[in-house]
């Protein structure tokens, strides 16, 4: 190990060494499947930082206007996009801490805790970002010039920054909100703050305001002196370049800030987190609310879901998130819509039925895999295929709420196109939930939000019976008869996937 135990070298390496078996342990595969995606997108970055050096090696002045305009709208959102990622870790150290507790009862003093603690989520942060960003600018260094290789430091005093920030914000929401709901807004606002980023650059394009590209969009009017900034809006663009002053200028900022951020806040946060730890302890041993026995097991395991489901509105944040991702599709069908186009309403057609089975797959995954009392329910006196089909009207009943306003604007364009597209939405949600009962993979509900889904295949599954119901929908709301041939290849590889009663049980044995 690093320096001596207890110093703050030793507490780092030990920090940065969980998020590493936190990241072996998420991947679930091992071998070269595990990390496959992590080389491709790797790969991508190397490739798509070729164009960029080559425009970079184009522009007329690397220190113009137009250069610094678009380095500090960059910066911006890649430090918008850390404050995003530290406030859902903030939130996570407070609530999951794992170790905190031991730690804050150890000789070492609270405030290294919490500093060194902090430290590493700006360190996964940077690591994080140099490794997709870092090939982006590796590869524009090596044909726009080494000294671009200064962005590698200017996302290290983003990091850090970001982290200082992130701290502070999420010490105010437990000050203005209380502990208890501060690890729900967090989770929702680091949620919130990705997808409005998402939206942000790509609305503009897809609103029809003009067909180029926001990045250029920007530039053009920088060019034309419509976009006047501050003086120190250049320092971004000088680090980098590589410029030692501007490097010191923001990287000793953001050092101040996050020693200032440590030293006046840290004693705050051990508050937070003991308040954090007594807002639960309430929760749990608050005295219940008298009991309403159910007509039957069934109803009472439906809403004995539903009700777990709506506690945990952090990891229902996450699930519902990918809807916000979405509005770019509705963004385009509307233009489409409005133009007349006869492609735009079997598309919006097909776009509700794939998300209907994502978001179903998703719900259906927590339900049916994340039971935190698999044995009690195994000895209950009722059939497993009674339990299954319990948790999986629980996981449908939060999506038909959310189906309601995309439905009722195809219907109300076409209600011949809207009943079709209802059809092809229940099917596709129907079938991710058998797919999550055929292929469960099992574990504690709080370890989801690490997980984000379920087995590869379950989830490639899902993609394709989803893709091929909502083909089969779209060819339906154009009247054709190709509509049969997508269904009957899903429903043929449903044929495949499905597993019966004891399969189910003696997969589940083996997990």
């Amino acid at each position: 190990m690093i320096g001596r135990p207890g110093s703050t070298p030793w507490l780092l390496a030990w920090e940065m060494r969980l998020a590493w078996r936190g990241l072996i342990a998420r991947r679930g595969r091992k071998g070269v499947a595990a990390w496959a995606p992590f080389v491709i997108v790797a790969a991508l970055m190397l490739a798509l930082g070729v164009p960029v050096g080559h425009f970079l090696l184009a522009a007329d002045a690397p220190g113009g206007q137009p250069l610094v305009v678009v380095v500090a709208a960059a910066s911006g959102m890649i430090f918008l996009l850390m404050l995003s990622q530290t406030l859902a870790s903030a939130a996570e150290t407070l609530y999951d801490r794992g170790d905190l507790d031991l730690l804050f009862a150890s000789p070492i003093a609270p405030r290294k805790v919490v500093a060194v603690k902090f430290l590493a989520v700006a360190l996964n942060l940077y690591l994080t970002f140099a490794t997709f960003l870092g090939g982006v600018l590796v590869s524009a260094a090596l044909v726009a010039g080494p000294r671009w290789l200064g962005g590698l430091g200017l996302m290290a005093a983003l990091a850090l920054a970001a982290t200082a920030s992130g701290l502070a914000l999420a010490l105010g929401l437990i000050r203005l909100i209380g502990p208890r709901r501060t690890r729900t807004a967090a989770q929702v606002a680091s949620a919130l703050i990705g997808a409005a980023i998402f939206l942000a650059v790509q609305g503009p394009m897809l609103l029809g305001g003009s067909r180029l590209n926001p990045w250029r969009e920007l530039w053009a009017a920088a060019e034309r002196g419509e976009v006047s900034l501050p003086p120190l809006a250049a320092l971004p663009l000088r680090a980098a370049l590589g410029d030692p002053a501007a490097l010191a200028i923001l990287g000793g900022g953001a050092a101040v800030l996050y020693a200032a951020v440590t030293f006046w806040l840290g004693e705050r946060f051990v508050a937070a987190a003991a308040a954090a730890k007594g807002a639960d302890v309430t929760r749990r041993i608050a005295a219940p609310r008298p009991a309403r026995f159910s007509a039957g097991a069934f109803s009472a395991l439906v809403r004995k879901e539903l009700r777990l489901l709506l506690r945990d509105t952090a990891l229902l944040s996450q699930v519902f998130l990918r809807v916000l991702y979405l509005v770019p599709l509705a963004l385009v069908l509307a233009r489409a819509a409005a133009r007349g186009e006869a492609v735009a309403l079997p598309g919006a057609a097909a776009g509700v039925v794939f998300l209907a089975g994502q978001v179903a797959g998703s719900l259906s995954w927590i339900t049916l895999s994340g039971e935190e009392a698999p044995d009690l329910l195994a000895s209950a006196p009722a059939r497993a295929t009674m339990i299954m089909r319990g948790k999986l009207v629980a996981a449908l009943i939060p999506l038909a709420a959310i189906l309601i306003i995309p439905l009722a604007a195809v219907v109300w364009l076409s209600p011949r196109v809207g009943l079709i597209t209802a059809v092809g939405a229940a099917a596709a949600a129907v079938t991710s939930g058998l797919i999550n009962i055929w292929h469960q993979k099992p574990g504690r509900r709080g370890e989801f939000r690490a997980r984000r889904g379920s087995t590869w295949y379950a989830m490639w599954a899902e993609a394709s019976v989803c893709g091929l119901i909502a083909a089969a929908t779209a060819f339906a709301a154009l009247g054709s008869v190709w509509a049969l041939a997508p269904a009957l290849v899903a429903a043929g590889l449903m044929g495949l996937l499905r597993r019966n009663e004891a399969q189910i049980a003696e997969a589940l044995r083996a997990a």
